[in-house]
């Protein structure tokens, strides 16, 4: 039977960047509140953890790749909303990085759609908290990624 490496919520000795967009703070806030909720739960220390404003979504891959350059970190939590165009980014950044950049970003078409997704009461997952959603993302795959590193074979 192969052997599966799977990765927990288990967050102690991790550290993460959490990248927030300023533009609409008022959903990119709660994704903020959401995603530090799902790292203290996760037990990733205050110490492990910086938040980076950025002005907006589009910056989000800029400071993504800075962040992933330093070799500082186990993951990358980006947040922001109603940007078409940044998942690339991103994308590009966690493959060259070969570091987890969670996805945060809201991409809805309405700010009805927005605000949903960033209830403080929603919770993770498809159409719930994209803060949380990514948070748990982020600790899940640097675990794994730490365990194939320590034990590739």
């Amino acid at each position: 039977m192969p052997r599966t490496i799977e990765g927990d919520l288990r967050g102690d000795g991790l550290r993460v960047a959490v990248l927030v967009s300023v533009w609409n703070a008022a959903v990119t806030d709660r994704l903020k509140v959401g995603a530090l909720e799902v790292l203290a739960r996760a037990g990733v220390a205050d110490d492990d953890v910086v938040v980076i404003e950025v002005p907006g979504a589009f910056e989000l891959p800029q400071a993504a790749a800075a962040i992933a350059d330093g070799d500082s970190y186990d993951a990358i939590i980006a947040l922001g909303c109603l940007v078409h165009g940044c998942a690339k980014g991103l994308m590009d950044v966690s493959l060259s990085a070969r570091i987890p950049v969670a996805f945060g970003v809201i991409t809805a078409d309405t700010q009805a759609q927005a605000d949903a997704r960033s209830r403080t009461d929603a919770p993770a997952g498809k159409g719930g908290h994209k803060g949380r959603e990514a948070a748990e993302a982020a600790v899940r795959l640097a675990n794994a990624m730490r365990r194939f590193e320590e034990d590739p074979s």
